[in-house]
């Protein structure tokens, strides 16, 4: 497989130009509403994934969505568990499995659906951004 040698050139002045146009708090807002929808079609894929082996749903019902925030020098999302079962405990343990239980159902569950989800994420990210 060759590698390719890609370079992409004036993004900072891009994104400097567009907030000089349309200003800072504009460009953000857009940029969140971007990301809450990319984040609620991720947020389908994992509750499609959790599905298959669901058994009362907590889990699924669970997954909540962050408010934008700035992460790293990023504006970001957050996908997590919050709720009345506590099911945020165990989804690390049944997504990587335990010494005990090595191979729960529904284990890779979140990166199934990271994976399965990432092209329909691009696109509405690209889809919002493009408005």
């Amino acid at each position: 497989m060759a590698k390719s040698n890609v370079r992409v050139t004036g993004q900072k002045e891009l994104i400097a130009e567009l907030e000089r146009r349309y200003g800072k708090v504009a460009i953000q807002k857009k940029i969140d509403a971007a990301l809450i929808k990319g984040a609620e079609v991720f947020k389908k894929e994992l509750e499609r994934e959790f599905t298959s082996w669901q058994d009362t749903g907590a889990s699924k019902l669970e997954i909540t969505i962050s408010k934008p925030m700035d992460y790293g020098g990023k504006r970001t999302v957050r996908i997590h568990w919050r709720g009345d079962k506590g099911r945020y405990r165990i989804i690390h343990l049944n997504e990587w499995g335990t010494v005990k239980n090595p191979n729960p159902r529904g284990k890779g569950a979140v990166a199934r659906a990271e994976r399965a989800g990432a092209k329909a994420y691009i696109k509405v990210i690209a889809q919002e951004l493009g408005r």
